[in-house]
């Protein structure tokens, strides 16, 4: 398995960055196919790291609609929310985590869009390793699928692979967005 990730994460950072920023932008129209969005919701990004779909697109839409935007903070071995702000620090792995006082739990969102390593057409994912998201969301293995957060993970076409093995931890995502496809 690492020696896949190795490999899909050095694909994703290939792509040049003029066709990155082409791809995050059609990325934005997929979107919209299947998420409508509202002033009430509370939607989960991410900031961009080792070459992962940049989401800035649909941060400014949802900027401009006045949707809540939260970003992931990491506490202890999982994940909590906070609301984008002004003030940034960065977090053990140098990425960028908002300082804010409003912390939510992932329970607390509509929708988590969150980056991945790569996947399958059975919406399985691997991500960096080292298991956040899947900790964090583990609540949803329980649930029925129509219940929030609704789990939509973002990736360039290149990184889906014909099937992945997956874990009994993995937590399977609603829908994945490429570029081109919707899955």
């Amino acid at each position: 398995m690492n020696a896949l990730r190795q490999s899909l994460r050095q694909k994703r950072r290939d792509i040049n960055i003029v066709d990155r920023d082409k791809l995050a932008n059609n990325l934005l129209s997929n979107i919209k196919k299947i998420v409508n969005f509202n002033k009430d919701q509370k939607i989960a990004l991410y900031l961009p790291n080792d070459g992962e779909v940049d989401p800035k697109y649909l941060q400014n839409l949802l900027k401009k609609q006045e949707i809540n935007t939260y970003l992931p903070i990491l506490v202890d071995k999982s994940l909590k929310f906070a609301k984008v702000g002004e003030n940034f620090r960065n977090n053990q792995y140098g990425i960028p985590e908002p300082i804010s006082t409003e912390i939510i739990s992932a329970e607390q969102l509509d929708i988590v869009f969150m980056p991945l390593v790569g996947f399958d057409s059975d919406k399985n994912r691997i991500g960096m390793g080292s298991g956040y998201y899947d900790r964090t969301l583990a609540f949803k293995k329980d649930q029925k699928s129509s219940e929030k957060p609704t789990l939509i993970g973002l990736a360039f076409d290149c990184q889906q692979v014909d099937q992945l093995e997956t874990q009994d931890w993995d937590v399977m995502l609603d829908a994945i967005i490429t570029p081109s496809s919707i899955y």
